[in-house]
């Protein structure tokens, strides 16, 4: 189970109290977390989601409860923080920073469908519209200049038939990087994957997990999600998923032909990223008993990624 912090009940119903929501029910911990400790919880008035925050700079999670708020706001089914009786959203608990959120509906799915692809890129679009005019500055900790710092060091434990791939995503990276951070910006998701997304049958119920949202490129969120939610069992994008994502993103905000450009190296940027991640996430928690995604995944994806067919629809 990927929970780093186990709890006791006692302090957590001592946590719980000030949010006034009533008694204590049940609560187990999320075994599908990667980076922090979630716990669904069960109170007399509702369900909820516990998170305590494991990774990354604790500092910047008012970023966290900042952009949810006003994507709750502009309606979006997100997990915005709750407030306790005397108005804080951003606690402690077992020493370490704590949010409780209300609990969406809806359950994940393994192999989404053309609608549910369309319903995912029509909520990006209005996530990057909603923040696109003023973004909330917060750069990625795992942007461009970490993928390029952490690729050399990755290679020296990769086999040496992986390396190729790796260098020449690199350099084309190195090369593109301020094109690539010259493009329109908004605050994205980033981490825009099918488990962070909540679906009651064809309809959008809710995402979840904004750890690692941050002020960017959009291009790059809307190749996160093409790469995990368009892809077949062996990496090739499916052009009917595709075309319903980008049609759906693209009827609401349209592309630019800058973006349109950059398309084939950004798709490459997205699944670099998540292979050196995953690559790095499973050196480290080894022998945690942590979940570690493979990130052989990402490798596949990125050698499917060297012959783009999906063009950007910039011109609708």
């Amino acid at each position: 189970m990927s929970v780093f912090t186990a709890l006791e009940r006692t302090e957590l119903e001592d946590f719980l109290a000030p949010y006034q929501l009533g008694r204590l029910v049940e609560y187990h911990g999320i075994a599908e977390g990667t980076e922090n400790s979630n716990y669904f919880v069960s109170l007399e008035k509702g369900e909820f989601v516990l998170t305590l925050v494991e990774r990354g700079a604790h500092d910047e999670l008012p970023f966290v409860i900042d952009l949810l708020d006003i994507l709750h706001g502009a309606g979006l089914a997100v997990p915005f923080a709750l407030r306790t009786r005397d108005g804080d959203a951003l606690r402690r608990l077992a020493d370490k920073p704590a949010l409780l959120q209300p609990r969406l509906p809806g359950r994940h799915v393994q192999w989404p469908n053309s609608h549910q692809c369309a319903e995912i890129g029509n909520w990006l679009a209005r996530m990057h519209l909603a923040t696109a005019d003023s973004p909330l500055e917060r750069p990625s900790d795992r942007g461009l200049d970490w993928m390029l710092e952490q690729g050399p060091n990755v290679a020296l434990s990769l086999p040496e038939s992986h390396l190729p791939l790796l260098r020449q995503t690199l350099a084309e990276l190195e090369s593109r990087t301020e094109q690539l951070r010259a493009l329109p910006r908004a605050n994205l998701h980033a981490d825009l994957f099918r488990d962070n997304a909540l679906f009651e049958g064809g309809h959008l119920s809710g995402v979840i997990d904004f750890y690692n949202a941050c002020s960017g490129p959009m291009l790059y969120d809307v190749a996160i999600c093409v790469n995990d939610w368009c892809s077949e069992a062996d990496g090739r994008l499916d052009p009917a998923r595709v075309t319903a994502l980008l049609g759906a993103y693209s009827s609401l905000r349209r592309f630019h032909p800058a973006e349109a450009q950059l398309w084939p190296t950004m798709l490459r940027v997205a699944c670099l990223r998540f292979w050196l991640s995953r690559l790095i996430a499973a050196q480290e928690n080894r022998d945690r008993g942590v979940l570690i995604k493979d990130p052989d995944e990402f490798r596949r994806l990125l050698e499917q990624r060297q012959q783009i067919d999906a063009p950007l629809p910039f011109a609708l």
